[in-house]
């Protein structure tokens, strides 16, 4: 009797407690620790590894993250990948698994783990866009054959560890992606936060959740240089997953393929030529960025000088404001019931509006597909002069940085 109650005593103690015998603060701190690693999976071998070949990883971490990923999302490779490059290439489409602004924020924020299960069953969708994933022999026969098996013995190793207490660790282990990547990366991401480039799809900044998020709430970056192993581009962006691949290559199990371009300056030009073209094409975002601010500051001219001048009504003041919002953005960006303020602001101020008229023809040397490099050059030339003939300084300024650039 005595001996059955003592391993009645010793069931109802690891009910409570666990083999770790842990606290409540220590098993949120190491939840919070397991569902890093799991982001850090994502985003490392899921995302930048696999999806955009933007580094190579070490069999050891390669096989480690995909082990890691059966047991505590049991999401498929090859499933992932191709969602996700189709997600690229059909951006904001119809085809698109899951655009917030095709199929609403509410939908994808709320559902977003259905979408990816619904498109995962798209047999063109995995065989147009899951190539050179993984398809070895533990791949077929484990990982991908029982998906949901990693995540059951993931929840009998986090009841064996940490007691009742487990079954809750578990739920937000499984939660943890569908919230934070298939709701908030997708949903968010796309929706509300800051954009540093004009990439051709709505996608936006949403820091500071970077520790939380693994890097990927540099969303507008990403879709801007899909195939960069780095995420951030500003001094003030942190990305923890570009640290983890830093550390990586250190130890000699990763090596970075590609990174984001960066704008390269040097003695400015009498003429621009076909290499300050090149530079000005393979850095096109960063310049129109960079013009973007131009734009902003001769914006705050404006008002500054009609405040000086007193001669703007709250109307004008109203338009200006929202232009100095929006008038860097391609027209298309633009709300429509925006529009209307910011073509006030254009017609009642010259300069802004030959500014924008200018950034259009600086954006068809990369669009106009169907001329010559040579009539390019041509054109960029007489931007760069009539720019610097303007008597607005901040096009001067911005043609002399153009003529130094380089590839």
């Amino acid at each position: 009797m005595a001996d059955f109650q003592t391993v009645f005593s010793a069931l109802i103690d690891w009910a409570a407690n666990g083999l770790l015998d842990l606290s409540a603060w220590q098993v949120v701190l190491v939840t919070l620790v397991l569902t890093h690693i799991t982001i850090a999976s994502v985003t490392i071998f899921l995302h930048r590894a696999q999806a955009h070949r933007a580094l190579e990883l070490h069999a050891i971490p390669s096989h480690f993250f995909r082990f890691w990923l059966w047991m505590t999302t049991g999401m498929v490779t090859k499933q992932w990948v191709a969602i996700h490059r189709k997600h690229h290439a059909k951006c904001e489409t119809e085809e698109d698994p899951h655009s917030p602004q095709v199929k609403g924020i509410e939908t994808v924020m709320k559902r977003g783990a259905e979408l990816y299960r619904a498109e995962s069953k798209v047999k063109e969708t995995m065989e147009k866009f899951g190539h050179n994933t993984p398809n070895d022999w533990i791949e077929r026969n484990l990982y991908t054959r029982y998906s949901a098996l990693g995540v059951s013995l993931m929840l009998i190793i986090d009841v064996l560890l940490f007691g009742a207490l487990g079954a809750t660790v578990w739920a937000v282990q499984m939660a943890w992606i569908p919230i934070w990547a298939a709701g908030v990366v997708n949903g968010v991401g796309h929706y509300w936060g800051y954009r540093n480039f004009e990439a051709v799809d709505a996608s936006t900044n949403i820091s500071p959740w970077g520790i939380v998020i693994g890097g990927e709430e540099l969303h507008n970056n990403h879709h801007t240089y899909p195939t960069s192993a780095k995420f951030s581009v500003k001094p003030f962006e942190f990305d923890i997953g570009w640290g983890y691949i830093r550390a990586m290559e250190m130890l000699g199990l990763a090596k970075v393929r590609k990174t984001a371009p960066q704008l390269q300056l040097g003695e400015i030009k009498p003429a621009a030529d076909a290499h300050t073209l090149e530079a000005i094409i393979a850095n096109r975002y960063e310049v129109m960025a960079n013009y973007a601010k131009q734009l902003r500051r001769a914006c705050s001219t404006e008002v500054a000088r009609l405040k000086a001048e007193g001669s703007a009504n709250g109307s004008a003041w109203t338009n200006l404001r929202i232009a100095e919002r929006w008038l860097h953005r391609d027209a298309e960006k633009i709300p429509t019931d925006l529009r209307v303020h910011v073509d006030s602001a254009l017609h009642s101020a010259p300069v802004l509006q030959q500014l924008v008229a200018m950034r259009e023809e600086l954006r068809q040397l990369w669009t106009r597909t169907n001329v010559s490099a040579e009539q390019l050059v041509a054109d960029l030339q007489d931007w760069c002069r009539r720019a610097e003939s303007s008597g607005i300084a901040a096009l001067r300024d911005f043609s002399m940085q153009l003529r130094a650039a380089r590839a």
